[in-house]
């Protein structure tokens, strides 16, 4: 047996000495996703008593009473591993919508599906198309995958298709749809979405990121599911994050062909989706109260907000998502 000294071993030269070459050291580049910091921390740092977190999207009515009830149910069991295949969620999700369980695919937040997307379809040197601001995760992604990024300006701050469109190549891959897009709280329409998808290729893959859907009332928003029978190249991603109130819990999934799907789970993890998250997500499926609460408490909520920047003479943007984008003035992260 070799036994090491750690206080004497000579410390790292460089960060090469873990990753070594040039496109693997472009990793080194990638801005690190930034969370909001826990609410007791932040009590600490500024001697706090009453903190309001807004840094996450997350919903204030918490989830829905009957998750409460199913995690409390299932605590017990919680030494078996998860059903690998999310089987009963799968199930129930695809009754809700209309979808057979081969078209679904579960994941650790969409945020992990979105990891599995880019892992099977970019490889070194294929090109991502997003715009620009949008979901940052988009873009570490496509980094990691060592493919190129093509960020295409928002247009009065929603996502250009018309030049999306453009930036299209032979290396292009994937295309990041976000609607709504976030930060911006903007859609793009039903109409802009068919005219866009005409533009594209079937070898390149469309994805819709619907995180904020249930949020939206604008009539002219996409049915993006309907879109499936016509296009088996789109994926659509969605959250119980956000109006089910279960982001601590991690469970998002997406809508796609069943070859599409297929290759997806190829690269899933085993049980990535925990027991607790499964039973809690069948749960709120059955609540359309808190769905519905959530709802008018977002609407209530925005128009309370935007009469009061109106008053304040702050600068902002409608929003179809539960945050709204407003002007400052300075930079975001000095206020």
């Amino acid at each position: 047996m070799k036994i090491i000294n750690y206080k004497k071993r000579k410390p790292l030269s460089g960060r090469n000495e873990f990753l070594t070459g040039q496109e693997i050291s472009d990793i080194y580049k990638i801005k690190v996703y930034q969370p909001g910091k826990p609410i007791e921390e932040v009590k600490r740092e500024f001697g706090l008593k009453n903190v309001i977190k807004l840094a996450s999207n997350e919903n204030p009515l918490g989830p829905s009473p009957k998750a409460v009830e199913a995690i409390r149910g299932y605590a017990s069991k919680i030494n078996f591993y998860p059903d690998g295949g999310s089987y009963y969620l799968k199930k129930a999700l695809g009754e809700k919508l209309g979808l057979k369980e081969e078209n679904i695919i579960l994941g650790n937040g969409s945020d992990e599906v979105i990891s599995l997307i880019t892992r099977i379809f970019l490889q070194k040197g294929d090109q991502a198309i997003m715009g620009d601001p949008s979901f940052l995760m988009y873009k570490i992604d496509a980094q990691l995958s060592q493919a190129k990024v093509a960020s295409v300006p928002l247009k009065n701050f929603r996502l250009d298709l018309p030049e999306m469109s453009k930036a299209i190549s032979s290396k292009t891959k994937l295309i990041f749809i976000s609607n709504p897009n976030n930060p911006t709280g903007t859609i793009i329409t039903e109409d802009e979405v068919e005219h866009f998808l005409k533009d594209v290729p079937p070898r390149i893959l469309t994805v819709f990121d619907e995180a904020y859907y249930e949020y939206v009332e604008d009539a002219n928003y996409p049915q993006s599911i309907d879109l499936l029978d016509k296009n088996s190249n789109i994926i659509i991603l969605r959250t119980f994050s956000k109006i089910y109130g279960l982001a601590g819990l991690r469970v998002g999934y997406g809508i796609g062909s069943p070859e599409v799907i297929d290759l997806l789970n190829k690269a899933r993890p085993p049980f990535n989706v925990n027991s607790l998250a499964q039973v809690a997500a069948l749960a709120s499926l059955e609540d359309e109260d808190q769905v519905n609460q959530s709802k008018s408490l977002v609407r209530e909520g925005k128009e309370f907000l935007y009469s009061n920047l109106r008053r304040l003479k702050v600068s902002f943007i409608p929003t179809q998502a539960n945050f709204i984008l407003i002007k400052i003035g300075k930079k975001a992260k000095d206020v």
